[in-house]
């Protein structure tokens, strides 16, 4: 016959522990009630967890959405006595969470300029190899014209990608301006056709109210059209 005593104590390991006050929705909003004392609501994030828990201190965690510090968090530490079920505010902080104070990975600086970056009185020197140019105008894929000589000659791929970026540019035959546009740069008055080697896809706007001094496509278009009239 098994002993009843011991039967007992079988069930009393099995028995889960209560919950720690310190760990209730409660808690969480006395912390959160804390920081909102120092935060302005738009720097508190979401609560992403507890650290440090003992019998009687935690730390909850929220993530700061503070300017200027990206990766950080807010650790706001709670205490509960021995027997109580009051959670009271022991300190808040503002820290660096895991990796936030580790320097990024480094990137190149020809593959960190992006469009745009280039200022008055910068300089930008062409990266080696750059697929764009060639020194080489006998070269099958240079871009070459009569009478004009240059170091470096634009190549087929320099003016392939040109045309992507303008025809998938603001001034493309997709851009909002053009969905909405009942009459299109080829049939303006506005537009120069650009000719070979780029042909007659593209031109030059030459509205002042509209793309001005701006490459478009031939199917780009705006409500500026030379043949635009207005009901009376």
């Amino acid at each position: 016959m098994s002993d009843p005593k011991k039967r007992s104590r079988n069930r009393s390991r099995r028995r889960p522990a209560a919950q720690s006050t310190l760990l209730t929705p409660e808690a969480v909003a006395v912390a959160l009630e804390g920081l909102e004392e120092v935060a302005d609501d738009d720097e508190i994030g979401e609560h992403v967890g507890v650290t440090g828990l003992s019998a009687n201190v935690a730390t909850h965690r929220f993530e700061a959405t503070v300017p200027g510090y990206a990766g950080w968090e807010w650790n706001v530490v709670v205490a509960c006595a021995t027997g109580s079920d009051v959670v009271t505010i022991n300190e808040v902080a503002l820290v660096p969470a895991n990796g936030a104070l580790e320097a990024p990975d480094w990137v190149p600086y020809s593959e960190r300029l992006l469009p745009g970056d280039l200022g008055p009185g910068d300089i930008m020197e062409l990266a080696p190899g750059d697929p764009r140019v060639t020194e080489d105008s006998f070269s099958r894929h240079a871009i070459t014209f009569p009478g004009r000589e240059t170091k470096r000659y634009l190549t087929e791929q320099g003016l392939t990608e040109a045309e992507k970026r303008w025809r998938t540019g603001e001034y493309g035959p997709n851009s909002e301006f053009a969905e909405k546009a009942t009459l299109h740069c080829r049939s303006c008055a506005f537009y120069l056709p650009m000719g070979e080697p780029v042909g007659d896809n593209f031109g030059v706007c030459t509205n002042e109210f509209s793309a001005d001094g701006h490459v478009v496509a031939a199917s780009y278009g705006c409500g500026a059209h030379s043949d635009t009239t207005v009901a009376d």
